[in-house]
């Protein structure tokens, strides 16, 4: 069973009570409640939401991301387990010890199914992609000739029929939807790092003394045309994008419920994930040498 995305953008109280997660509303409505064993995903949202202690222990010992969001009502902090699986040292140390080459041999496999899903996105929206196609197949070990860089260049400057589109985290529209499919996404995958044993903060390939979600934003990369995808649908339904609305974020929350393949096999996104990071933790132990990530459909 996929678990639940719980997006909270009023003014309320959250509680534990019988395991369950009880939202209590401050106009007197009617409290609401949901199994907590249900949960993958809360997003609190509103600068106003109170959330007691012993929900957070409970979510976090259930497996599940807090997300939190800022007065700009973009995600800013993420809550995770410390230790999400039972051999976590163990697996940690497996991951801490990984060779260079190993690394390398990963990151090419990660930027190939990268480009070859932004390949399968253009000619969803009627771009030829042969040279993404070349592009993929000609990327080595640890990526040293930068076809990812080339790839995307040509991606965004394609995929969109907008003009003068420039994708950046502080561009015009429709970056801002980007922004926040890419943070539900992230969220996403670092959960199920945690839950596959791993920290999140050492990569493959990324590297920032800042970042504590390095390992997240190498594994969430082929996953990126998908939430690419799901903006593409909103720019072709909704005419005013420029502020992120209620009604657009909903559209964005459903990222970790909407199908993908892998390994032909169909599965929500999330799950999927956690197939991905369970492969990358195989190859960590030495007990495989491929990661299982999502093929795009055309």
């Amino acid at each position: 069973m996929i678990k639940r995305t719980l997006h909270f953008g009023n003014p309320c109280y959250l509680k534990k009570k019988d395991m369950q997660l009880c939202v209590d509303y401050p106009d007197d409505s009617a409290s609401k409640t949901v199994p907590i064993e249900d949960i993958g995903m809360v997003v609190l949202e509103d600068q106003s939401i109170t959330i007691s202690n012993a929900l957070l222990m409970a979510l976090t010992a259930n497996g599940a991301a807090v997300l939190t969001c800022n007065a700009q009502h973009m995600p800013e902090g993420l809550l995770l387990p410390m230790a999400g699986h039972h051999a976590f040292t163990e697996k940690v140390k497996a991951q801490m010890e990984a060779s260079v080459p190993l690394k390398k041999n990963l990151w090419q496999q990660t930027i190939q199914s990268k480009i070859r899903n932004q390949a399968a996105l253009l000619r969803y929206v009627g771009v030829a992609a042969e040279n993404m196609d070349y592009w993929a197949s000609s990327v080595k070990s640890g990526d040293p000739d930068n076809y990812e860089a080339r790839a995307a260049a040509f991606y965004w400057s394609a995929l969109f029929n907008l003009p003068r589109f420039k994708r950046g985290r502080h561009e015009d529209p429709p970056n801002n939807l980007l922004n926040y499919g890419y943070a539900i996404l992230r969220a996403v995958v670092a959960r199920a790092l945690v839950g596959s044993g791993m920290m999140t903060f050492t990569g493959i390939h990324h590297r920032n003394k800042y970042n504590p979600y390095c390992l997240a934003d190498d594994i969430m990369e082929p996953y990126r045309p998908y939430v690419d995808q799901v903006v593409l649908n909103i720019l072709e339904e909704e005419e005013d994008i420029d502020e992120l609305t209620p009604a657009l974020k909903r559209q964005l929350l459903v990222i970790p419920a909407i199908d993908i393949e892998l390994d032909g096999k169909k599965s929500p996104l999330m799950v999927g994930v956690q197939r991905t990071t369970a492969s990358l933790m195989q190859c960590f132990d030495g007990a495989g040498r491929k990661i299982l990530y999502p093929v795009l459909k055309s």
